[in-house]
């Protein structure tokens, strides 16, 4: 991984130090002044909601910050790019998703760090946490443990479960690619993808693609051991899953006449001698974080055709899971959704896709430091994360497909 300048490793230990430990912090929302506003949130009021509650499950909605409430959990074996680094010292990432979807979808978050490595002991103290939550998000939970638990959760809840390193990322791949692949004048039904990375990210973007028309023959798949094909014996169900009758073995030789490249993997995988392979008008998103397995300025060196995405901010076209998450539980929330489904996915990718193409406004340019008007093309793939509009547009698409798709309860 790469290292940052003192300065700043020790501006980010302030940070969260200063002037209280931590980002986040509760908050109650009913005035308790008088004795008769604590005779109403105590007893003997609280009776009241307690009895209607027992009556029916729904109430809760209606007395209780369920509805508005999300559980932002994992068990630290997939944190970042450091790794296992065990449940507590994944906590200042939790406490920052949870002040994401706080700033940007005014989601109430408890962050959850559970000691367990266990897959079906991580479901069944999940799933014996759940009514507290009106939705919970997994986070950072190691592949393939991290479909297994997704997986099995969805069966067992009756609200949203969503893994943001999968479904989190596959949607903002999916919208900025959808945009890439138009302005090179190419669909998705035609183009050859390369995905180096079949862990969580990889996986659920691959299968998003083909949802939207990517066809499975055209997906090369590629882990630390080359293409994934039909004569290894070292798959796990989801690799299994695209595995493809090829003759090609080495990312060298899927990269050849590839029309796309995504990377989700690690740095410097990808050589420029594999980007002047690939076919013209390529699509190259070297997602690794915080260093790409290519740098965009070496792309340029031998490509003046392409289009490229990174997941950092210092660069055009960031892709980053904050245009997606906050957004698609406001949505679901709003409609008391009982699951995620792939219409609610979809629906999030083609607002996200569509809302590049609107006129930028002047406040997202003033708190970027841009004094010209930005234009979708190569450069402006997607919004940009403070864009105040994506609350509404996603939040509103994907409450929209919910209702129906049949999946919300209001």
């Amino acid at each position: 991984m790469t290292t940052i300048p003192d300065k700043l490793r020790q501006a980010a230990l302030d940070y969260h130090e200063f002037p209280i430990p931590g980002k986040i912090q509760t908050a109650i929302s009913k005035p308790m002044l008088t004795q008769q506003d604590l005779s109403l949130a105590y007893t003997p009021g609280v009776a009241e909601p307690v009895k209607e509650i027992a009556k029916n499950p729904e109430a809760a909605y209606l007395y209780t910050n369920k509805t508005n409430l999300v559980a932002v959990i994992t068990n630290g074996t997939a944190v970042l790019g450091l790794g296992n680094t065990g449940a507590l010292a994944s906590k200042p990432v939790m406490e920052g998703k949870a002040a994401l979807f706080k700033h940007f979808a005014d989601i109430d978050v408890f962050d959850i760090e559970l000691d367990c490595d266990n897959p079906q002991d991580l479901v069944d103290t999940i799933a014996r946490m759940a009514p507290t939550f009106g939705g919970i998000n997994l986070e950072d939970i190691k592949a393939p443990e991290c479909f297994f638990v997704e997986a099995e959760l969805k069966k067992r809840l009756n609200i949203p479960v969503l893994h943001d390193d999968q479904q989190g990322t596959a949607i903002v791949v999916a919208a900025a690619l959808l945009n890439a692949l138009e302005l090179q004048e190419k669909k998705l039904s035609d183009v050859r993808i390369v995905c180096l990375g079949a862990g969580a990210a990889g996986i659920a973007t691959a299968r998003l693609l083909q949802s939207l028309g990517a066809r499975k023959e055209n997906i090369f798949m590629v882990d630390r051991e080359g293409v994934i094909h039909h004569e290894r014996l070292d798959l796990n169900e989801q690799k299994s899953e695209f595995a493809l009758v090829t003759n090609k073995r080495t990312l060298q030789d899927a990269m050849k006449n590839a029309d796309v490249f995504i990377g989700v993997s690690g740095a410097r995988l990808v050589t420029k001698d594999m980007i002047k392979s690939m076919s013209q008008k390529p699509v190259v998103f070297a997602l690794s974080n915080p260093e790409p397995e290519i740098l965009p300025e070496q792309v340029m060196q031998v490509r003046d055709d392409a289009i490229i995405a990174t997941g950092r901010s210092d660069y055009p076209n960031q892709v980053n899971n904050v245009l997606c998450f906050p957004y698609l539980f406001r949505g679901a929330l709003d409609v008391r959704a009982s699951t995620i489904n792939d219409a609610m996915q979809l629906a999030a990718v083609h607002a996200i896709k569509e809302l590049a193409k609107e006129p930028v406004p002047d406040e997202v340019l003033i708190a970027y430091g841009i004094e010209r008007s930005i234009e979708f093309g190569p450069a402006y793939l997607l919004p940009k994360p403070i864009d105040p509009r994506l609350k509404q547009k996603v939040s509103s698409a994907v409450a929209t497909a919910a209702i129906k798709s049949g999946a919300a309860k209001t």
